[in-house]
């Protein structure tokens, strides 16, 4: 595994074809370059839902929130959507000072990240529940 600790799985037993990666660690700047590489690719794919699994993400620095606002940004011109999945308190805290949680769909854990109905992808998308 790299510094960003990413893991990709299909789950194509779900309505849409969806990624899940799995990041490690902190989302910082000597993670921010790896992640980048694997969140394109992973953008690259026929997936319709890319969701972030953030469960072992301890902290995130500007590079970290800038590696997530491009893949939304990019998703978005893609028709795909991601959504971040179990961010620790940290995490949220970062989100909500910076004002990126009105911009980036965030769901409290995994399952609820793979059932979640995302609202149509935009720069500015938010969720919606099934």
């Amino acid at each position: 595994m790299t510094r960003a600790g990413t893991v990709m799985t299909q789950r194509p037993a779900l309505p849409t074809s969806t990624t899940v990666v799995r990041l490690g660690r902190d989302l910082d700047i000597a993670a921010a370059s790896a992640l980048r590489l694997r969140l394109t690719s992973a953008l690259r794919s026929a997936t319709r839902r890319l969701v972030l699994d953030l469960s072992r993400v301890q902290s995130c620095d500007p590079a970290g929130l800038a590696v997530l606002i491009a893949a939304q940004r990019h998703a978005a011109e893609r028709g795909i959507a991601v959504l971040l999945a179990a961010p620790s308190l940290r995490v949220v805290e970062v989100l909500h000072s910076t004002g990126l949680e009105r911009y980036l769909t965030v769901c409290p854990d995994l399952p609820g990240a793979l059932v979640t109905r995302p609202a149509p992808t935009s720069a500015g998308s938010r969720e919606g529940t099934d």
